[in-house]
């Protein structure tokens, strides 16, 4: 995977499992993510539908933190608790898929959207794991179906999968027009402007390449090592070598062990 698509996952996945908690509104609240461990936990409720939601709050805290298997066991009591519950099989199959385990976690998708065939959330989260398995054409209809529902309220995160799912495909055209309408919903968004710059660069539209990126840098907190190497790349394409060599100045004072940096140091401008 691309840097400008691991920035898109980096959105696309959390906001997903935020969405999920969303579910779980009324719930207790869970421990703080730097604080939950196997020795410390809340006090269970005693009813079964709010024990599986205080369990779903942990379970996606650790996996936030990386910790899988636990997270698993977390969704497995869940589900222990309240086996119907369809956020606990779509962070089941987010938690599956991050561990590498493809099949299982279908199951889970299609497990969620069975108890739940109108959540255009799981929608979203299924549609972003067949594009990762490079099944573009059955990601495009979940990323529709999700838009298309009347309760969903994430069409410009939706937009973004979409647009990004698309430029993995080769689908440039396409591409350039869901991640513009998403960028139109949502200006201040850095990874759309950023997917955006990256598309019309790989199309040849430098000029408004560059546009793009320039917004996201001239705001110091947005500025990353991938968005001063997307700069690079397009100033060295329009024979701009000051403001390429200025660029790369920058990515080396802030982000001098970067693989950005690295691949600046070596000319690597097209991989």
């Amino acid at each position: 995977m691309t840097a400008w698509l691991r920035q898109a996952a980096r959105v696309v996945l959390p906001a997903a499992v935020a969405a999920l908690l969303a579910a779980c509104a009324g719930a207790p609240k869970a421990p703080d993510a730097a604080t939950p461990n196997t020795t410390s936990r809340p006090p269970e409720p005693g009813d079964p539908d709010r024990r599986a939601r205080v369990r779903l709050e942990l379970a996606s805290l650790y996996f936030g933190r990386g910790q899988n298997d636990t997270a698993l066991a977390e969704i497995n009591t869940a589900l222990a608790a309240k086996p119907d519950l369809p956020e606990a099989y779509a962070l089941r199959g987010l938690v599956q898929a991050s561990m590498g385990d493809p099949r299982l976690a279908e199951t889970s998708f299609r497990r969620a959207l069975q108890l739940a065939p109108a959540d255009g959330n799981t929608m979203h989260i299924y549609g972003w794991f067949l594009c990762q398995e490079r099944r573009h054409a059955e990601a495009q209809a979940q990323f529709e179906k999700a838009m298309a529902q009347p309760q969903y309220r994430d069409v410009v995160r939706t937009l973004l999968a979409q647009g990004v799912c698309q430029a993995r495909d080769g689908r440039w055209g396409d591409a350039e027009r869901t991640l513009s309408r998403s960028y139109e919903l949502d200006p201040a968004n850095p990874v759309t402007a950023f997917n955006l710059a990256e598309v019309l660069l790989r199309r040849g539209e430098l000029e408004r390449a560059r546009f793009y990126v320039r917004r996201i840098n001239a705001l110091p907190d947005q500025v990353t090592s991938q968005s001063l190497w997307l700069a690079i790349r397009i100033e060295r394409r329009l024979g701009n070598i000051e403001a390429m060599q200025d660029q790369g100045r920058q990515l080396r004072e802030r982000f001098p062990q970067s693989p950005e940096t690295l691949q600046f140091e070596r000319g690597r401008f097209d991989e």
